[in-house]
């Protein structure tokens, strides 16, 4: 079974680039303008971005945005030769000040703690959209959005489609859709190049669904199946796959689901992890018929499936829990069903 040793070691595996994403860097001309990169995927994403980039013997300058309150981002980010710029996204003048970049990967948002701060919820997921696609006109635009603008749907039918209606539930789906509509609106007003990417979930070894409920197993605590199934892809997979859509993106914006091709049922993913941990697992509540899923078919057909699948997702996860592993402290409220998080 494979393993993981340390978080070097896991950020080392979680920033190398694909083979798909090298070829892909060599066709993307023009400079890389991460916004948002301070959080959990973006400093993943500018380091393979610029490992992508040296592999593919393409000169071009990768740029991290955040307010970065974590210096120690900023220190791995720059030994990755990334050059990182502190900004608050919302100060208009700040913004404007930003670099020019043909390429900008859109990862800036609210999702926890909407509930009680709804209006600056509505500010980072609506208002921040408009004023980016406005500064950043004349750019190529990759935005992540999220599987949560989607009805529930049955396991057997896949998952929500690209083409689906929203359905969203609560204030934070109702704002990511606020998001995708204001940037759609300025792709085809200015004819902005612009992806959607709806996520639905990234998971590396210190969060995530397969995290949440392998913690649940090993503290000996009831694993909640009111939400019985999930969609999952792991981070590194995620970011190849969201820099590579780059190439891809249009006026009018176009979307595409982010994430891994099975439809997973929570109830078998914890008895997994429970046998490969030796751990007991006890569950509580009852699996509804219906659940939050995306159908990643299209995803899979323009960049071929993740290469990390997820029997090997569960070998590393239950070997990094068990250890006692690294936490963000972040859980993914993924079993939500009310859209309150």
């Amino acid at each position: 079974m494979r393993k993981i040793a340390t978080i070097e070691e896991l950020e080392e595996t979680l920033s190398e680039p694909t083979p798909g994403l090298i070829e892909a860097m060599r066709n993307l001309p023009g400079d890389i303008l991460v916004l948002g990169a301070g959080g959990k995927m973006g400093p993943g994403l500018a380091r393979m971005a610029k490992r992508a980039s040296d592999s593919a013997g393409t000169s071009r300058r990768v740029l991290a945005v955040s307010r970065f309150s974590n210096p120690a981002a900023i220190h791995g980010l720059k030994a990755a030769g990334v050059e990182t710029v502190s900004c608050d996204l919302l100060d208009a003048g700040a913004l404007n000040g930003l670099p020019d970049a043909p390429n900008v990967v859109f990862m800036a948002g609210t999702k926890f703690g909407t509930t009680g701060a709804e209006a600056a919820t509505w500010a980072h997921n609506a208002y921040l959209p408009g004023i980016v696609c406005r500064r950043y006109s004349g750019s190529r635009i990759t935005a992540f959005s999220s599987g949560n603008v989607y009805s529930f749907t049955r396991p057997s039918s896949g998952g929500s489609v690209e083409t689906d209606e929203p359905g969203p539930r609560g204030e934070y789906a109702w704002s990511v859709l606020a998001r995708e509509r204001v940037m759609q609106y300025f792709s085809s007003r200015s004819g902005t190049p612009v992806l959607l990417l709806r996520l639905n979930y990234s998971c590396e070894l210190r969060y995530g669904v397969l995290v949440d409920i392998a913690r649940h197993v090993h503290e000996g605590a009831p694993v909640g199946l009111d939400m019985g199934y999930f969609n999952v892809i792991w981070q590194r997979d995620a970011n190849a796959m969201a820099l590579q859509s780059l190439l891809h993106a249009q006026s009018p914006a176009a979307i595409l689901n982010l994430t891994g091709p099975e439809v997973l049922s929570v109830r078998q993913v914890a008895a997994e992890l429970g046998s490969r941990m030796g751990k007991p697992v006890s569950y509580s509540g009852a699996e509804a018929p219906d659940a939050l899923l995306s159908n990643a078919a299209r995803a899979c057909t323009l960049f071929g499936k993740p290469l990390t699948g997820v029997p090997e997702m569960l070998d590393l996860v239950a070997d990094w829990v068990s250890r006692g592993g690294a936490n963000i402290g972040k859980p993914t409220h993924f079993d939500a069903r009310d859209g309150r998080f």
